[in-house]
């Protein structure tokens, strides 16, 4: 039999540099400083959201160059190319806001559109910020060659007054600055000290809970997604995930062979267990589409009911990304899952093994990041879904960290982001209240803003026990409290929330899964006869056309 030679795993992209016909096309490539022998090696994409907007993707050259190497290594010709990112943190807040999950569809199309103009034989995928982990997740499945995700890495935290800090107590401090217990000289020492470099926020914030669900998926290496970005172990990190594109080339593994059903309950298991971003809902609903996988909001509720809280993990809990590292990364939660049997363990993964082998030697828990199973943080996993006459179709709320199982209260009822802002700096909510904060859907806002302003300012006031908020938006991962999003349908579509007035009474239940408006359905049908749709807010651009195209947060906020 003959052996397989690097010329013959040019499955795509000897369409462009074989033969007289494509002598224009080499040319070009030649161009780009390429030889003779690496046009006869099979082209592999490095797909890379560098950028200097954000610490989340500042190194994500450097690292990209560690990938290069290795695929090099391995016998391929890599060809680096960008694509957006989007901060989070920066955005936060104000309209800006309003750019990031519609982001996640630009850079899964970006992706995707460079990967079959290029006729890439496989591809790398390298992120670091909440909306290009499952922008380019969403390309590989999509694309479906040969294909690694790489995670930029978590930063480290910041050190200030002798306490572990991160984004999310700078804007918590803005919310304890309202109200004068911290000074506007107290808040800005928070800040200088919170982000000390490269890397996404520390805590299991939405990066953070995206890393560790894609290695669950089986779609990057174990270990990747908790090591910092400026560990000193990452440029091999970064070597071997371009080896296993090539690997994964050699043995005609494509995203779609590891992105089944089994795969992606284990992803929600993972996310559960350590009391991961909400998110986490809307990023794996987008990604089992593409991957043609059925999955619904009732998938989420019912692995999240089966599942412990084992991972003490910020914004509920201790601990942030590097101290998950130091106690063995995200192959310790899913060890304990694994021998709980709650993982499946016959999944395949980009090293061409199974979870189950994987796993092999890994520790099943490591006090006090990770508990036991036996010994869970909760008997039930960190996200719930709601339903009610307020969310028919179904709202997400986080219960990592909330010791508060049900709230009934006066609705506050806010059409903009800004404007609840304002009334809870001002000290217009009460505790008791109930802020209902629509028109941030995906449709309505659009881009269903994060509320990381508005729910950390909740907090920093210290009214996180006591006040509840209810959007159809969406929240940050450092987002903590009762705080129920992706209310659906939302209210630009007619939903319920849009029929909510102030002092209407509002009650939630988390063991009950309730979400209830109590009005009489005669006066809910009258208030219904009477509404109108609102103007849009953006009529041309890409804002205008996400909203035209855009569907339900209950399928993933998703655009096609």
């Amino acid at each position: 039999m003959k052996t397989a030679t690097v010329a013959d795993l040019k499955h795509r992209s000897r369409i462009v540099t074989e033969g007289v016909e494509r002598a224009p096309h080499r040319a070009m490539l030649r161009a780009t400083g390429l030889s003779d022998e690496d046009l006869r090696r099979p082209l592999i994409g490095v797909a890379s959201s560098w950028n200097e907007v954000t610490p989340c993707n500042l190194n994500l050259n450097t690292q990209a160059q560690h990938v290069k190497a290795g695929v090099r290594a391995s016998g391929g010709t890599p060809q680096e190319f960008g694509t957006i990112a989007v901060s989070d943190a920066i955005a936060m807040g104000h309209e800006g806001m309003k750019a990031s999950l519609v982001s996640r569809e630009v850079i899964a199309d970006s992706i995707e559109l460079m990967a079959h103009a290029q006729c890439f034989d496989a591809l790398v995928a390298i992120a670091g910020c909440d909306k290009s982990l499952p922008g380019s997740v969403i390309a590989l499945a999509r694309v479906n060659i040969p294909g690694v995700f790489l995670y930029g890495g978590t930063i480290m935290p910041g050190e200030h007054s002798g306490k572990t800090v991160t984004i999310q107590d700078v804007y918590e401090a803005v919310g304890m600055h309202s109200q004068g217990q911290i000074s506007a000289e107290a808040v800005e020492a928070l800040e200088r000290a919170a982000c000390p470099g490269a890397g996404s926020c520390g805590g299991l914030y939405t990066a953070n809970t995206m890393a560790s669900a894609i290695e669950a998926l089986g779609l990057s290496l174990p270990g990747a997604a908790s090591i910092p970005a400026l560990d000193p172990r990452r440029p091999e990190a970064c070597r071997r995930t371009g080896e296993a594109a090539l690997s994964m080339l050699r043995e005609g593994i494509r995203p779609r062979d590891i992105l089944t059903r089994k795969a992606i309950e284990n992803a929600i298991r993972v996310v559960v267990a350590m009391g991961g971003s909400t998110n986490a809902v809307l990023h794996l609903l987008a990604i089992a589409q593409e991957a043609g996988v059925d999955l619904s909001l009732d998938d989420f509720d019912r692995l999240s009911r089966e599942t412990p809280h084992i991972a003490d993990m910020r914004p509920g809990g201790r601990y942030v990304m590097v101290d998950l590292d130091r106690a063995g990364g995200v192959p310790v939660v899913m060890r304990a899952l694994l021998d709980a049997g709650l993982l499946h363990g016959d999944t395949l993964t980009v090293t061409g093994r199974t979870v189950r082998e994987n796993l092999r030697g890994v520790e099943s828990s490591a006090p006090p990041v990770v508990l036991p199973v036996e010994k869970p943080l909760e008997p039930e996993g960190g996200l719930a879904v709601l339903r009610g006459s307020l969310a028919p179709d179904g709202a997400v709320i986080k219960t990592a960290g909330v010791t508060q199982k049900a709230h009934r209260g006066p609705a506050r009822v806010f059409d903009r982001e800004e404007d609840a802002f304002a009334a809870i700096i001002k000290g217009r909510i009460e505790p008791g209240d109930v802020v209902v904060l629509r028109y941030e859907g995906p449709r309505g806002g659009p881009g269903m803003r994060e509320m990381l302003a508005v729910t950390a300012a909740i907090v920093g006031r210290g009214l996180g026990e006591s006040v509840a908020l209810i959007t159809d938006g969406r929240f940050s991962g450092a987002t903590r409290g009762f705080m129920v999003g992706h209310v659906a349908p939302e209210a630009a579509a007619g939903g319920p929330i849009a029929l909510v007035q102030d002092g209407d009474v509002v009650s939630i239940d988390i063991p009950s899964r309730r979400i209830t408006l109590e009005i009489p359905q005669e006066e809910l049908s009258r208030r219904r006869a009477a509404w109108t749709p609102p103007a849009p807010r953006y009529t041309h651009g890409a804002l205008a056309k996400y909203a035209r195209l855009v569907s339900s947060a209950s399928r993933g906020a998703v655009c096609g």
